[in-house]
């Protein structure tokens, strides 16, 4: 029985989790970058409050309504759809933080196979 234990919380203790402080990424000033087709950098920058997040990207802004379901995780929903698609929500959820950055996945809601994966830099509280 004292070796189970032992061996357990050696375990344990060697797993390495990664830090998940999302409380501090709900709100503030972002930056995304990602890759075109074409192989071009990207970079969308938007600004999060509590309820709503607007984008800025190619000289277009885009709203959404942001809807928190736990510390890490949100819902996104457009604030004026244009198509069916833009009237789905996008689910998304904080897997990793850093300092002043985040990893996370995004998906439709519902979708579980097609996730996406991001990385956010916080760059104004």
């Amino acid at each position: 029985m004292y070796i189970r234990l032992v061996l357990l919380l050696f375990i344990l203790n060697s797993c390495d989790f990664p830090e998940r402080d999302c409380l501090k990424f709900k709100t503030g000033t972002f930056e995304f970058k990602s890759i075109s087709e074409e192989g071009d950098t990207l970079i969308t920058k938007f600004t999060r409050t509590k309820d709503l997040e607007i984008g800025y990207f190619n000289g277009k802004i885009d709203s959404n309504f942001v809807k928190w379901v736990s510390d890490c995780e949100c819902i996104y929903k457009k604030v004026n759809p244009k198509s069916l698609s833009e009237k789905k929500s996008v689910q998304m959820k904080i897997l990793s933080t850093n300092e002043n950055s985040y990893t996370f996945e995004y998906s439709f809601v519902g979708d579980v196979k097609n996730k996406q994966r991001g990385f956010v830099k916080k760059i104004k509280n």
